[in-house]
């Protein structure tokens, strides 16, 4: 039986997924780094609305983000988010894994 903190653990992670734009952010990443410029190009989305998006994910722990000059790059969280074939991308919830097919 999964413990009541690891319970609330996946929650707050199928939380900060349950949003179509956050969805869409998740794909985009599935193919490598992105700063939010490129990100709210890529889903024509007003880059404020991006890096509120790219804040909940990261508060989640679903994304990681690393200072590359004057630019923020976001990438899917490795302990997370596993490439097991060039077909799908795993979410690992620690009690689940949800597949997401590639396009």
């Amino acid at each position: 039986m999964t413990d009541e903190e690891q319970a609330k653990k996946c929650a707050k992670m199928l939380q900060a997924i349950a949003e179509p734009n956050r969805i869409r952010i998740i794909e985009c990443l599935r193919t490598g780094q992105m700063n939010v410029t490129q990100l709210a190009r890529a889903l024509d989305v007003e880059i404020v609305n991006v890096s509120h998006h790219l804040g909940v994910l990261r508060t989640a722990g679903l994304v990681e983000d690393v200072k590359d000059g004057r630019f923020v790059v976001y990438s899917l969280h490795p302990k997370i988010f596993h490439n097991d074939t060039n077909k799908a991308t795993y979410l690992d919830l620690g009690w689940c894994r949800v597949e997401i097919p590639h396009n």
